[in-house]
């Protein structure tokens, strides 16, 4: 039904019908991408939004930066209830993605590297001071502009979903106090700028040697700081203190030509870069605050394995802004934070439930339940289109990426996989509330090489990302086993 619906909006635009929709991977909201591809080769990407409010504030924003040359996505065309658009393809590789090298090698970014995180960062005064203006501001999602109410319910979200689930404890009336003070500082500098909101290394598009920017429909009137702290105290990127120095000076550069125009705003006429950075930290401290509610949620709560592996890097760079006096303002936050440093809460990780999960062939028997409790589930793959059936895929197995694009082309075994998670993780967590130490899963195709593989291998890394449970993988027909722990 989504693919169709898009369709219709490519054919609206180009008077011709695309030659594919294809899937694409989600991302961390609730909207649907998908590529579509014309005969012609010309491609764009249809979004399917969940959000109409959301979904007009992209719009609406995207129309109006078009003629200012951000280097955002053009809009082709939406639907009338805006549920549904077709925007300009910014290509498959994003920042995040062209950083990945100098991530896994523990911050040691070579000179390529360096070099497009400082085009990005360069980039970002643009955004900020031409973006902004009463129409755009009026259209924001879900607030026109950054203030008290906004800051109070983000240190309110730290207070309730990370340090009230550690063994912290605290004075509320007291914290409070402080929460309001530092609120306030905040928001002393507050001109008529555009705040990017997410702006982050996944919202970056690379293409062609250039940077291109999306996912900013969060956008609203706010500082300037808040987005160079979200940028480079991204707690996995882990920047080293001279690289985001460096970052640091490139952005100050490219902001001078701004902060020494006619029509500046006020609060941001002559800025130096002393007092920039004195600014800069307290959004730091604010961002560092922000995300720990959000690890917190997703880690301690929720028992996601990302989100729990992401609290300690953020826990140092809170540790960092400590010592640099960040929080000398506010003596109540600042003791808090330092007794919830010398804690370093543990994160709830259940250790003692084992998920078995096995994809298998039917010819060979579905697996044997070696736990002895004789339940579980048993998933037959054989819905799904089978690449068996094709000769170039015969070879290869589910965890290849050509039978993985082969089987997400047409949405199909996504579609059985979002049936099957549902089921799989209020199993998951009944068993864990219960104690109970094994759970068995299995996926069955023709061949067990295929379908299954591709599927087991999906259900084992979900469960193993969302609930931090030990799972022991075997992709029997393959002999491929591992265990994610």
């Amino acid at each position: 039904m989504e693919k169709e619906r898009l369709a219709k909006l490519y054919k609206k635009y180009k008077n011709a019908d695309p030659v594919s929709v294809e899937a694409l991977p989600g991302a961390g909201s609730n909207r649907r991408y998908y590529r579509l591809t014309g005969a012609d080769g010309f491609t764009a990407i249809g979004v399917i939004g969940t959000n109409e409010e959301e979904n007009r504030a992209f719009i609406a924003l995207t129309k109006s930066f078009e003629s200012k040359d951000f280097g955002t996505p053009r809009l082709y065309v939406h639907s009338d209830d805006c549920m549904a658009y077709l925007q300009e393809d910014m290509g498959s590789v994003s920042l995040f993605d062209y950083l990945k090298k100098g991530r896994e090698s523990d911050g040691n970014y070579d000179a390529k590297e360096v070099n497009m995180l400082s085009l990005v960062i360069s980039e970002l005064p643009k955004i900020q001071f031409e973006a902004g203006s009463e129409y755009v501001f009026s259209k924001c999602y879900p607030l026109a502009e950054m203030d008290d109410v906004s800051i109070m319910f983000d240190l309110n979200y730290f207070k309730y979903n990370f340090l009230k689930l550690t063994s912290v404890e605290f004075n509320e009336i007291r914290l409070q106090e402080d929460f309001v003070k530092f609120s306030e500082s905040l928001l002393l500098e507050n001109g008529n700028t555009f705040l990017y909101r997410d702006f982050q290394a996944r919202n970056v598009m690379l293409k062609d040697g250039m940077p291109y920017f999306i996912d900013y429909q969060g956008g609203r009137k706010g500082p300037i700081y808040y987005d160079v702290a979200s940028f480079l105290w991204q707690a996995s990127a882990k920047y080293s203190d001279d690289l985001r120095n460096k970052l640091i000076s490139e952005y100050y550069h490219s902001l001078e030509y701004y902060i020494t125009e006619r029509n500046c705003p006020e609060c941001y006429k002559g800025i130096t870069k002393a007092h920039f950075i004195e600014r800069l930290h307290q959004f730091v401290l604010f961002r560092l605050l922000q995300v720990l509610g959000a690890y917190g949620y997703r880690g301690l709560w929720e028992k996601k394995k990302h989100f729990i592996d992401s609290i300690p890097p953020a826990i140092e760079n809170l540790r960092k802004e400590i010592e640099l006096g960040t929080c000398d303002a506010y003596p109540y936050l600042k003791d808090v934070c330092l007794r919830l440093i010398e804690a370093q809460p543990k994160p709830f990780v259940h250790d003692n439930l084992i998920v078995r999960v096995f994809s298998f062939s039917y010819k060979k028997g579905i697996p044997e339940d070696i736990s002895g409790n004789g339940g579980g589930y048993v998933f037959d793959c054989r819905s799904s289109n089978n690449p068996g059936r094709y000769a170039e895929y015969k070879k290869l197995t589910g965890l290849d990426q050509p039978v993985i694009d082969f089987l997400e082309k047409d949405g199909e075994i996504l579609t059985f996989l979002d049936n099957i998670y549902p089921l799989v993780d209020f199993h998951t967590q009944r068993w864990l509330d219960r104690g109970f130490k094994d759970l068995q899963i299995s996926c069955g195709c023709t061949g067990g090489q295929h379908r299954s593989v591709y599927s087991a291998q999906h259900i084992a890394e979900h469960l193993h990302n969302k609930f931090g449970v030990e799972v022991h993988l075997c992709h029997r027909e393959q002999n491929i086993t591992q265990i994610l722990k």
